[in-house]
This record gives structure tokens, C-alpha cells and sequence, in this order.
């Protein structure tokens, strides 16, 4: 379910590329179009894969309030591919797949817990430009969560906006990596009512 980009996608050449090429389609079955597209620029590539890699590193933060504050993010900024992308994880990490599906609709769905929407919402006021995360939020977290897994889960969100925007611009959708596991559709939001 390939998309249109905005910057056209590259073909992955060389060693690397072949390596990469290799990589991606035994984890994923597809080369992904965020790698296809900053292709055109290695040093942007090179930087994507370190961050990621580090970024996995990081174990101070419950990996699926992780997984729901990238989706959350991903969500709000309109991130299709992370949004399949994230729930497909989900799948392969042995995270809570109904919950993953429920992210998109999470204000309204009942199988969240306390501290998942507190984190979800904090994700949410971390996005907003300029963000609107309150000394409640940061408080209610540091207090359940402590101050090493907070540090992570802010960071966290931040990487979480760097790809959610990057692929945002470069309008990059999903690629159907859920539904190729057979996984539900994702949940949608309801739609809201138009205010007088």
C-alpha cells in the first residue's frame, strides 16, 4: 500500500543500500518509505539509524507507555506510516495490541488505565505548538512514574515528533504493515460534533 511522496523515493544503491534493502525486507517484509525517501541524503539516513538504535537502548520507561505516547504523537501530528508502523510493532514486541488499536480514540475508549491516558496526554501537550504540558501533568508522571523514567518518556516524545513530523512533510502514509499481520483496523476517533 505504497503511498505518493512528496520528495520522490530513492533506490537504495550500493553496499549498504543492498544491506539495508536486506535488512528492512526480512524484519518488515518491505524496504520502508521514510528510508526510501531520505535516501537522497546519507547523513540524514546515517543520523535516522543511530537515533533509533539508541533510542531502543533506553529502558528506564515501561516500553509500552512508550509505544502508546509515539502512537498518541503520531495521532495528533497525522502520521499514518507511524501510527501502522507502531501498532505493528506492537504486534511483534508482544505489547497489548488492543490497546495499540484503541490509541487513535484513546479520550474515548475505556480500556486505557489512568496512568496510559496521563501519559498519552502528556505526548499530546508535548506536541502542541507551543506545548501546553502543565506542572499537574509533569507532577501526577514524576510522582508514578519517577524522575529517570520521566527524562525517558520526555525524550521519547520528542523523538517521537522528529520522525512523526519528518514523515508528516514528506507525506509518507501507512504501508500497511498492521494489516499485513492481519491485524484489525485501527480505531478512529468519533467524529466530533460541531460546536455552536
Amino acid at each position: 500500500m505504497a503511498s505518493k511522496t512528496r520528495i520522490p523515493k530513492a533506490e537504495l544503491t550500493g553496499v549498504y543500500g543492498a544491506m539495508v534493502k536486506r535488512m528492512s525486507r526480512k524484519m518488515l517484509g518491505a524496504v520502508a518509505e521514510p528510508v526510501e525517501v531520505a535516501w537522497h541524503n546519507r547523513k540524514v539516513v546515517n543520523l535516522s539509524f543511530s537515533l533509533s538504535r539508541k533510542v531502543r537502548t533506553w529502558n528506564r520507561c515501561d516500553e509500552q507507555l512508550k509505544a502508546f505516547a509515539h502512537m498518541a504523537v503520531a495521532s495528533l501530528v497525522g502520521c499514518g506510516f507511524c501510527l501502522d508502523f507502531g501498532y505493528f510493532q506492537a504486534h511483534h514486541e508482544g505489547l497489548d495490541v488492543t490497546k495499540a488499536r484503541e490509541v487513535p480514540r484513546w479520550r474515548e475508549s475505556d480500556v486505557f488505565t489512568p496512568l496510559e491516558r496521563d501519559v498519552m496526554e502528556y505526548a499530546e501537550a508535548m506536541s502542541h505548538t507551543p506545548p501546553t504540558v502543565t506542572d499537574e501533568m509533569s507532577a501526577r508522571l514524576l510522582d508514578r512514574l519517577g524522575a529517570p523514567a520521566l527524562v525517558e518518556l520526555t525524550a521519547y516524545v520528542a523523538f517521537a515528533n522528529l520522525v512523526t513530523r519528518t514523515n508528516a512533510a514528506f507525506g509518507i502514509e501507512s504501508q500497511g504493515f498492521a494489516a499485513a499481520c492481519g491485524l484489525q483496523p485501527l480505531a478512529r476517533p468519533a467524529a466530533r460534533q460541531p460546536t455552536a
